[in-house]
């Protein structure tokens, strides 16, 4: 299973210079994982930047994943996660629900840079 986090979803819709990187991923539909939070935060990246109609179309396909709900065990993994290394809110649920299904997390997000079951790419200077 793979978790592709926000910054990628974001990455892969608006076609930027790592979309390449995440596109074999989500492309592989059956084998991604959304972490609940995940949808919040692309819908509402999405809706500022683009509208509630675009917004709408991108979480269509973010939700063709298999939907993972934070739970009671996943918010306390979370929480010691975030305090371990010191990951923000949102990236500490993504990390968690991974590590509790077993899932690689793909990103751009520097947070998750050095974590084992990451697979990282840094975002192009300027992007």
């Amino acid at each position: 299973m793979n978790v592709v986090d926000s910054s990628g979803w974001l990455e892969y819709v608006a076609d930027g210079p790592n979309a390449d990187f995440f596109a074999p991923v989500i492309r592989d539909i059956d084998q991604v994982l959304v972490p609940a939070v995940v949808i919040t935060e692309v819908a509402r990246r999405v809706w500022q930047q683009r509208g509630e109609e675009f917004a709408l179309e991108v979480i269509s396909l973010v939700q063709r994943g298999q939907v993972a709900p934070l739970d009671e065990k996943i918010a306390w993994l979370a929480a010691e996660i975030g305090i371990t290394h010191r990951l923000p809110l949102a990236d500490s649920i993504i990390y968690a629900t991974a590590q509790a299904h077993g899932a690689t997390v793909w990103t751009q997000d520097a947070d998750f840079d050095g974590l084992p079951g990451v697979e990282f790419r840094r975002k192009p200077s300027g992007a």
